[in-house]
């Protein structure tokens, strides 16, 4: 698989097979993704990976708190600001709109959407996990570091056949996480990543994106 194809197939794969991935995989994976770009190579992500029975332990724990209506941890950062101006904001809403139409969720049908969102908890039945913190010190330049490291990783994925789901939903179990992987106590939770063989029958709808002369102004010199 070349650059451009892992780049144009990745999608949040919202629906897991239950095939495990291999360790030396994942290990291939993580040790070329150690190669992504960080300002003065100080390299600020934190990772943990999680399969087997560490990842059921997690997901059972997470299950018990949404059935028992527990509260979601305090947010350690705001995902996104109060109010997302144009055109940012109607981006979201059109996902959304995508998200939840694909499931057959109406947009006034509070309860079912929030039983879909709850699989993000249960990894969208993914087998193996990894959950990225960075050091609570660390200012917006190192969490730019960490987005290109976990986009690394996720094409990486792909050239192994692999897909994945990036989810900062894992930050509101932030506690929970801590419980199985135990981090020292300067990191911070940003978010999981589901990894594993997509379920072909789940439904897969695909975001578009922006046109080119939406984003992007060439300044040419020739």
């Amino acid at each position: 698989m070349d650059v451009y194809e892992a780049v144009t197939s990745r999608r949040a794969v919202r629906g897991f097979t239950d095939q495990p991935v291999p360790r030396e995989v994942l290990e291939r994976v993580l040790s070329a993704a150690a190669w992504a770009p960080s300002g003065s190579n100080i390299q600020p992500w934190h990772v943990y990976v999680l399969t087997g029975e560490p990842l059921a332990e997690l997901k059972k724990r997470a299950g018990e708190r949404l059935a028992a209506g527990d509260p979601w941890d305090e947010a350690e950062y705001a995902q996104y600001p109060p109010v997302l101006k144009s055109p940012y904001g109607e981006r979201r809403s059109a996902f959304g709109e995508q998200r939840y139409g694909a499931l057959g969720v109406a947009r006034e049908d509070l309860e079912a959407r929030q039983r879909a969102a709850s699989a993000n908890w249960q990894c969208f039945g993914a087998p193996a996990a990894l959950f990225c913190y960075i050091d609570r010190d660390l200012g917006p330049a190192q969490w730019s570091d960490v987005g290109m490291y976990l986009q690394t990783v996720m094409l990486l994925l792909r050239a192994e056949g692999l897909h994945s789901c990036p989810q900062m939903a894992w930050a509101k179990f932030r506690e929970s996480v801590a419980e199985i992987v135990s981090p020292p106590g300067e990191l911070m939770l940003f978010c999981g990543m589901s990894i594993g063989y997509e379920d072909v029958t789940e439904s897969a709808g695909r975001t578009g994106r922006a046109p080119l002369d939406e984003t992007v102004r060439f300044i040419d010199g020739y």
